[in-house]
């Protein structure tokens, strides 16, 4: 006779592994850095109203932000807020339906336009965020019997969007070439070959070897994919990324980019042949799915598109700023990790001492991304630059820093 249902329910109460919420309870990190008084995550952050450049409100007081992805300093330009307030007025707050149905405004076609224009392609896709267009893409442009060549550093987006591709996936060492060249070797020559690399690390801050990796891609025949999410806007004689700083711009079969870094706004997109984007547009779920990104957001990439091409000397005071901080925090003794972009990577070996640091800078009134493994290969001092940044930010920041580290016996 088969159990009652009260049977079996009151069986599978008295078994605590059977409830879904308890790996929840075991989930013990955070309130343990809490109780420590180390805990980093979910600051909030207030009107930048009566801030200075560089500064941001932070409850009650305003601190120095060394932490923000806004490279060109323009998330509050009067241009860029203007052009989204009329945006609002013009087209409302939302467009309550995908692109796909009736969530297409001329805006969204005129910017895509704008954004495929800029990175050499023929057209270009828009989504609702930069983690949406790598997942999308990546999932929706593989199949069964394709390969996946991945550089070991990828962001999280490009991971997922590989475990959810159907392709066979293969990982090289960071920017190694002759470990990628053995993935290549390692192919059938039926399989269609796919690589995926960032531009610009998002952690580290140091370039892709792009040479190198369409050099060997060519013979094979591969497709190159790059995410140029902290590229644009810092590198390039016009701030289209890593592969237009190595002059290989062209040579990108598909470039993508983010709108919450230097275009100031929330989204990202996908450039290609227009074969290409047509297919994504019909294909790939996340966007046929999900409503259409809002006219402010749409707005507000434009004129940040706009500045940063009528602006150039805020990309350049923005490299000039990280190579000065780069250089004296060098010359104290801390392991910067080579680079030539926005990020300034501090290796502090010791997941606590990193975020005693991250606090003590904190009380101090500068604010510093901790990234702790496994989201790089190494505990990071994640210092990211802007253009709002000047020489005595950067002395501020380089003298303090030394201070707060030699108090808590941090090793340099």
């Amino acid at each position: 006779m088969r159990s009652s249902t009260s049977d079996i329910s009151g069986k599978r109460k008295a078994s605590g592994s059977n409830d879904l919420f308890e790996k929840c309870r075991a989930f013990t990190r955070p309130s343990e850095l809490q109780a420590a008084g180390l805990y980093m995550y979910f600051e909030v952050f207030g009107e930048r109203d009566g801030c200075a450049p560089g500064e941001v409100r932070l409850g009650k007081r305003k601190v120095m932000m060394f932490g923000s992805n806004d490279y060109l300093d323009l998330i509050n330009h009067p241009k860029v807020k203007e052009a989204a307030i009329q945006a609002i007025r013009k087209y409302g707050s939302g467009c309550s339906g995908s692109r796909l149905l009736n969530g297409t405004l001329d805006m969204h076609v005129k910017l895509e336009a704008e954004l495929a224009a800029f990175v050499h392609k023929q057209a270009a896709i828009i989504f609702g965020t930069g983690f949406q267009a790598n997942y999308a893409a990546l999932s929706a442009l593989t199949e069964k019997g394709d390969v996946m060549i991945c550089d070991h550093n990828l962001h999280a987006s490009l991971v997922e969007g590989a475990l959810r591709s159907p392709a066979r996936t293969m990982r090289f060492r960071h920017n190694d070439m002759e470990h990628f060249e053995r993935c290549l070797e390692n192919c059938p020559p039926d399989e269609k070959i796919f690589i995926v690399s960032e531009g610009v690390f998002s952690m580290e801050g140091d370039i892709a070897d792009l040479e190198g990796i369409t050099k060997l891609a060519k013979p094979y025949g591969a497709r190159v994919y790059v995410d140029e999410a902290h590229g644009i806007g810092v590198l390039g004689p016009t701030g289209a990324g890593a592969a237009e700083h190595l002059g290989l711009l062209d040579d990108m079969d598909i470039v993508m980019g983010t709108f919450s870094k230097s275009l100031a706004s929330v989204g990202g997109f996908v450039a290609s042949e227009r074969d290409v984007i047509d297919y994504l547009k019909h294909t790939a779920r996340p966007f046929v799915f999900s409503a259409s990104l809002p006219p402010a957001s749409v707005a507000a990439v434009g004129a940040a598109l706009h500045v940063m091409k009528q602006e150039p000397e805020r990309r350049l005071h923005l490299l000039r700023t990280a190579q000065l901080l780069r250089d004296e925090l060098g010359s104290r003794g801390f392991r910067v990790l080579p680079g030539e972009t926005a990020i300034v990577p501090v290796v502090i070996e010791d997941e606590l001492a990193l975020c005693r640091l991250c606090k003590a800078l904190l009380a101090e009134g500068i604010y510093i991304n901790p990234v702790l493994r496994p989201a790089a290969a190494q505990n990071l001092l994640r210092i990211s630059c802007t253009a709002a940044h000047t020489e005595k930010h950067v002395d501020r920041l380089v003298t303090t820093l030394v201070r707060v580290a030699g108090a808590l016996g941090i090793e340099r």
